[in-house]
């Protein structure tokens, strides 16, 4: 685990102030770029949610018109409703990707800071430079599948 705490420059290794600047650079461009994938995520889940409601309403729609009519099949119907709920169970990856992505920008704008403050000196007016502590858990995540429950999705 990465230790908070700065290390006193005697038993540190020099780190060239060009290579700590093109790696800091690096961390907050990766940030940048998890900050972006958040955003697609969002989108195309949201964009995915409107077409499953949609299709659940014409589907609901299409069960009231069966009950109408006792001589039709709603087996059909049914079964597809229960892929749809499948389907919606499986975006929770959206949430669950975005809870990484989120620790990912955490620890990754820690490292960026950190190494701002030990490599290239305290520039802040006020002579300390400002770390945000890392998170205290390596992964937020721990769940590495989807299952379908019994909860009511639609």
């Amino acid at each position: 685990m990465l230790n908070n705490e700065p290390t006193p420059q005697s038993s540190m290794t020099t780190v060239p102030l060009l290579t700590a600047a093109d790696v800091q650079d690096n961390l907050m461009v990766a940030n940048n770029d998890l900050e972006r994938l958040a955003g697609l995520l969002t989108d195309a889940t949201e964009t995915l949610m409107g077409h499953f409601y949609g299709a659940s309403a014409q589907m609901n729609h299409l069960l009231q018109l069966a009950q109408a009519h006792p001589e039709l099949d709603t087996q059909p119907v049914q079964q597809a409703m229960q892929h749809m709920g499948g389907a919606v169970t499986a975006l929770q990856f959206q949430d669950m990707s975005t809870q990484l992505i989120a620790h990912l920008q955490r620890r990754l704008r820690n490292c960026a800071d950190r190494l701002a403050r030990d490599v290239m000196g305290d520039d802040d007016e006020e002579g300390v430079a400002v770390v945000e502590d890392a998170p205290l858990r390596p992964n937020p995540v721990t769940q590495d599948e989807m299952d379908a429950g019994s909860i009511e999705l639609f």
